[in-house]
């Protein structure tokens, strides 16, 4: 599993219903992508739920590095940039997944939760921690499901879930859910992805 994020973020004044517009008429075209286990739609609204700012920044869980690839070199990826320009992709190799208590609820919040991992920390400890945080959190009422995961090159673990409650239990930074296409979801194995 890999897990990747671009953020875009907007003017102040920029009206958010162009992104929920973009994301109504083109968000079902990766609810049958090969490869991906799924895909939120996220958008935060400077002033709501504490946003300092305006952005629009899905967040993926990939089930094959095919997949992922496939679409970061193809039509959807190189139709985003044209819009936006070319932003800077955030990588993190998937550690854990689980599904959560609310698993068929639609999904209407999201939570990302990013700390870097300091100098010292015991390697060997920071899986199941990770996989301990994650099993905890994805018990939680109205989880849709939650994921960790580590990148390796800033040593920052990201701990990210989906809710269908709109006012989310979990610290971090709070977005909405336009869509959730989740095309191979069901077939992330719970737990420890390796």
């Amino acid at each position: 599993m890999h897990a990747l994020q671009y953020e875009i973020t907007l003017p102040a004044d920029y009206d958010m219903d162009v992104i929920r517009e973009r994301v109504a008429t083109k968000g079902h075209l990766l609810d049958d992508f090969p490869g991906l286990a799924a895909k939120a739609y996220l958008m935060r609204e400077r002033g709501v739920a504490g946003s300092p700012v305006n952005q629009y920044a899905p967040f993926y869980l990939w089930a094959t590095a095919e997949g992922m690839n496939s679409f970061l070199w193809g039509p959807g990826f190189r139709g985003l940039a044209a819009d936006f320009g070319r932003p800077v992709v955030q990588h993190w190799l998937g550690v854990t997944y689980e599904p959560g208590r609310a698993g068929g609820a639609p999904a209407r919040t999201a939570v990302r939760r990013r700390t870097p991992i300091a100098e010292g920390t015991e390697l060997e400890l920071l899986v199941p921690d990770l996989e301990r945080e994650v099993t905890e959190l994805a018990a939680s009422e109205g989880v849709v499901f939650a994921a960790g995961a580590v990148d390796p090159r800033t040593w920052e673990r990201c701990v990210f879930s989906v809710w269908s409650d709109p006012a989310p239990a979990a610290g971090g930074e709070v977005f909405q859910v336009l869509h959730l296409s989740e095309p191979e979801r069901d077939g992330l194995k719970p737990g420890r992805q390796w």
